[in-house]
């Protein structure tokens, strides 16, 4: 019995273990909503796979270079978009911070609220901050392209998937001057 559960416990480890190796080969470490204290959705619409756009966006508020201060900012922008603008949710799929980090919003396969007529053909991704002002960082973008980089493995969006800053769907600055220099060097970035 001894050998058996020892086994069993043992081909766990291993699993968990290249599960771990799995997740870090992606380079994306991607903080739950639950572990930025974010509040749950009040409603999801799903969204679709083998999507062809993802739309990059700025927050265009406080830029934040602290896991404690980025998760305030995620709790400020999720009360604006809940509770001032009546959406379910956080706007985007994800967020980014001057951390770093890659922050959860509305996730995976859940339609957002970030790009009006782009929502259900995109998954939308904002960096915390003002881009007209900050300075993107070099963890920032390896932290966005491995976000894309898992899309594309996840199956979110295709490998040929277009990329666009907000500014390219919408009468908007977004994403910042900063990042749309930035952007507009990136392989799948389209004019």
């Amino acid at each position: 019995m001894y050998n058996q559960t020892s086994t069993m416990a043992n081909k766990a480890l291993i699993l968990l273990a290249v599960f771990c190796l799995a997740q870090a080969a992606l380079g994306v470490n991607i903080i739950s909503k639950s572990q930025w204290g974010g509040r749950s959705a009040t409603s999801k619409t799903s969204l679709g796979s083998y999507l062809s756009y993802a739309v990059i966006h700025h927050t265009a508020g406080n830029y934040c270079t602290t896991q404690a201060a980025c998760q305030t900012q995620l709790r400020n922008i999720q009360a604006y978009h809940m509770d001032s603008l009546g959406w379910a949710d956080i706007g985007y799929n994800f967020l980014i911070g001057g951390d770093g980090n890659v922050y959860e919003g509305r996730g995976w396969n859940v339609m957002g609220a970030h790009a009006t007529n782009w929502n259900s053909k995109s998954i939308g991704i904002s960096f915390l901050g003002n881009y007209n002002t900050d300075k993107i960082t070099a963890a920032q973008t390896t932290a966005a392209k491995g976000l894309l980089s898992d899309a594309v493995s996840r199956g979110q969006i295709v490998s040929g998937y277009i990329l666009y800053g907000h500014r390219q769907v919408s009468a908007t600055e977004c994403p910042g001057t900063n990042i749309w220099n930035e952007i507009r060097t990136w392989s799948n970035w389209k004019a």
